[in-house]
């Protein structure tokens, strides 16, 4: 990650995003809660390169990670004051607009394959444009992974190993939901406070992609791993949307232009992390095992029925992804 003093200077000096009077450089602001290494922020770096190559002398846009900028939550709030220019949030979408707990159903992808179907046929067209009316501009459908739990309790087989479990899961209804159908304690808590949690015995355990549990060090105060995938988590290149509306267009479509384009470096990448980190994972002295997934889906269906209740299009969205699931 770079840390730039220049543009430090810049940023004190002017609104975030704004160059000099003379015209010069355009300095871009992107910010996540992610450490250096995780998926998303490795994403974010290959997105900033792309752009600062194609805008080279236009544009230079820098990465803050490791929650630098605030929380997720914080900074949803810069980008809508245009104070932050992007920022790549995953699950806390779902408490701003409704429809993006569509993504916090269990077992709904299947393969990065189905998600790129459901991006196509049903995130861009019926839920990226509901972020409008809240202010926010989506830019890009990334990817954050395949969730798993660790804790320090027991290896979580079948649902009722969770029982009584104090679970942290990131702020958004649906998870939390999810794992009190499942019989947890669910405790929401920003990523920056997950590690000391788990340290002290605050929370038992958390749930989360691989590449978050290896750059986040999980394995250094977690006992347990167990690989149950019950949700696919995709992240969003996220601006505010009278921010953008200000930008030059030409660099908008540059913008706009490369944040498509990099999900299939997201999908490669975290594909190739997931294989090469959990191969570290498992040298680590972390105990992994295999979970019971059809037994998982199971238990949680009633979480599908709540979301086709409580939202509007939901049940329409849930039967489309998966007829989307069952093409060759």
């Amino acid at each position: 990650m770079r840390h730039r003093l220049a543009f430090a200077l810049l940023a004190a000096v002017f609104p975030s995003g704004c160059g000099g009077a003379d015209g010069g450089v355009l300095a871009l602001q992107i910010g996540t809660v992610n450490a250096p290494g995780s998926l998303i922020e490795v994403t974010s770096e290959e997105f900033a390169r792309r752009v600062n190559a194609r805008l080279e002398g236009q544009v230079e846009v820098t990465v803050f990670g490791s929650s630098q900028l605030g929380s997720d939550e914080i900074m949803l709030q810069k980008l809508k004051l245009g104070t932050l220019d992007f920022s790549v949030p995953s699950t806390v979408m779902s408490s701003e607009v409704p429809q993006f707990g569509f993504f916090e159903m269990p077992y709904l992808v299947d393969d990065r394959e189905h998600m790129k179907r459901i991006g196509e046929e049903i995130f861009w067209p019926r839920i990226a444009p509901l972020a409008e009316a809240r202010g926010y501009k989506i830019l890009g459908l990334w990817d954050n992974g395949f969730r798993h739990i660790t804790n320090n309790v027991r290896p979580i087989s079948t649902p009722r190993d969770l029982a009584g479990i104090k679970l942290r899961t990131p702020r958004g209804e649906w998870r939390v939901r999810l794992f009190q159908v499942l019989g947890a304690n669910p405790t929401p808590m920003p990523l920056s406070e997950v590690f000391v949690a788990l340290q002290t015995g605050v929370i038992d355990g958390q749930e989360n992609p691989i590449a978050q549990v290896a750059s986040q060090r999980f394995q250094e105060v977690q006992r347990y791993l167990s690989l149950t995938s019950h949700v696919y988590s995709p992240s969003y290149l996220v601006a505010g949307l009278g921010r953008w509306n200000r930008l030059p267009e030409d660099i908008r479509q540059v913008i706009e232009e490369t944040a498509r384009e990099i999900q299939d470096f997201a999908y490669s990448e975290a594909e190739r992390m997931d294989a090469e980190l959990l191969d570290a994972l498992r040298t680590s002295g972390i105990a992994i095992n295999e979970a019971d997934r059809a037994g998982f889906l199971e238990a949680s269906r009633p979480i599908y029925e709540e979301f086709g209740r409580a939202v509007p299009g939901g049940s329409d969205m849930i039967a489309t992804a998966v007829s989307l699931g069952e093409q060759p």
